[in-house]
């Protein structure tokens, strides 16, 4: 049995994301403090029918997180350092930046289908204007609501690519300090997440989101195995 020990050595691609994410973070900080401005409003991930969404928004919104939330990058960025090297080892820096990049996109993108499906009442109807809490809105400033941050869908892929690429070594949990095998752990952790999507309930997580980072990193991991076999 494979224990996964922690590499204390930072490879390039995953050291230069942190650092590039910690930027954002910082930069979150100075805009809203010193101006006023919330970043996410111009770089987190918006409805396609919001009057804020930008398109360059499916990659800056794996940039941003939530503010002041540290444990929203923390977690992230630990996760990401964490299993992120062992696996730009195994698949070389310019392939794990793609992977990386295409699950993150692919996240929001499956994002974006999740959110269109929960107000497609709303959507594909006449309505102007929706009340929410006593609150008369126009439907565009109600599309402007839905935002989402962080490279937690990215992160989610990578969690995905370690666990089929290293099925066997062994990680500990947190809470509880349980080990499992990595392949057990993204199962569990998958399933986890596909039902808090299912159910709901507004915790504010985009589940699908990392559904998604997984579902766009297993048929990435599938598309190069096959393509490496057939040379």
């Amino acid at each position: 049995m494979n224990y996964a020990r922690p590499s204390f050595g930072m490879t390039p691609v995953v050291k230069n994301l942190i650092i590039v994410n910690a930027l954002f973070y910082m930069a979150s900080i100075v805009f809203k403090s010193a101006m006023g401005i919330q970043l996410e409003h111009y770089l987190g991930l918006h409805l396609p029918m919001a009057t804020n969404f930008h398109i360059y928004q499916f990659v800056t919104y794996m940039f941003m997180h939530a503010y002041p939330n540290p444990s929203h990058i923390f977690f992230n960025m630990f996760a990401l350092f964490m299993f992120g090297q062992m696996l730009e080892n195994a698949m070389g820096a310019k392939r794990f930046l793609v992977y990386y990049f295409v699950t993150g996109i692919g996240a929001g993108f499956i994002q974006e289908l999740a959110w269109v499906y929960d107000l497609r009442d709303v959507i594909f109807s006449d309505y102007e204007s929706v009340n929410i809490g006593g609150q008369i809105l126009s439907t565009a400033e109600y599309y402007n609501l839905y935002i989402t941050v962080g490279a937690s869908g990215a992160v989610f892929g990578i969690l995905l690519a370690y666990g089929m690429l290293f099925p066997n070594n062994v990680i500990v949990l947190m809470f509880p300090p349980i080990p499992l095998r990595a392949k057990y752990f993204v199962l569990i952790y998958g399933a986890i997440e596909l039902f808090a999507g299912v159910r709901g309930g507004g915790d504010g997580v985009a589940h699908f989101a990392h559904l998604g980072g997984m579902l766009f990193g297993f048929l990435l991991l599938m598309y190069w195995r096959r393509s490496f076999n057939g040379q």
